[in-house]
């Protein structure tokens, strides 16, 4: 960042911010004692406009005092459905269009972006929302972004261990399924839902794994972010899949939280930090 100014501990501070039409979370980290001062998570009760989106961010930030404090580092991290993983070695920045037109819908004003996930040799193209990049801009300069998938992949990735059967991953958040499906350290897939129902949940989690061929009394079943073992989804998924499980990601361990559960806190603006 070069919007840093003076020499207050503030400027150790960390915010990143992720949205998305269904809600909106951020997370402010102090980098001095690693530990995460503020953190808030927010579900709409219908799916908002991107400029509804950026209403409800500047009443967060306002209540939460955000645009006062300085910040040695932002990251704003895009969720949303409309995004395509290509190889590496198959991209060109010019095609960026030609990766999307086949499984979102865009529009031909749309600005579109990338993200090079070097380690693994892929890069996540996708739509960001222009009019939050814009705010934040303003409010803060220069800042990082990234679309929620590309933190989502590498984080699993590098968390994941060498076990050889396939395992897959479900987030569960506001009206949203992330499914990552990983095998001896490769991803098999990765790609993202919106549902309204238990049932479109297990459609789209029982379609995946029959287009990967994956055996449900074989693989394991890891979901986190919104659900524990008492929710719906849960038990509707135990009934389908034999081996289910809560997944705790290391990152909700590593950091000291004042005043908050840091399973409250969302993994991608987590890992993101």
């Amino acid at each position: 960042m070069n919007n840093n100014n003076g020499g207050t501990t503030q400027n150790f501070y960390k915010l990143s911010i992720q949205v998305s039409l269904n809600g909106l979370s951020f997370c402010v980290l102090d980098t001095l004692d690693n530990s995460i001062l503020a953190s808030e998570n927010i579900f709409f009760n219908k799916q908002y406009t991107p400029y509804e989106v950026q209403k409800e961010l500047q009443s967060v930030f306002k209540k939460n005092n955000v645009t006062k404090d300085r910040f040695s580092e932002i990251i704003v991290i895009h969720r949303n459905t409309l995004f395509s993983l290509v190889p590496k070695s198959l991209f060109s920045a010019d095609e960026l269009p030609n990766y999307l037109k086949f499984n979102a819908k865009i529009l031909a004003n749309d600005h579109l972006a990338y993200d090079e996930i070097d380690s693994y040799e892929m890069v996540n193209v996708y739509v960001p929302f222009v009019n939050i990049n814009n705010y934040i801009y303003d409010l803060f300069g220069e800042f990082e972004f990234k679309h929620s998938g590309t933190v989502m992949v590498e984080s699993l990735l590098n968390g994941h261990t060498h076990a050889k059967e396939p395992v897959c991953y479900v987030h569960v958040a506001a009206h949203q399924m992330d499914i990552t499906v990983i095998s001896d350290k490769k991803l098999l897939l990765y790609n993202s839902f919106e549902f309204v129902t238990k049932e479109d949940f297990i459609y789209y989690l029982l379609f995946t794994m029959e287009q990967l061929k994956l055996d449900t009394e074989q693989v394991q079943l890891k979901l986190f972010g919104a659900i524990d073992e008492e929710d719906d989804i849960y038990k509707l998924c135990y009934d389908y899949v034999k081996l289910v499980s809560i997944f705790v990601p290391s990152s909700s361990l590593q950091y000291p939280v004042t005043d908050l559960g840091s399973a409250s806190i969302d993994f991608t603006v987590l890992n993101a930090l």
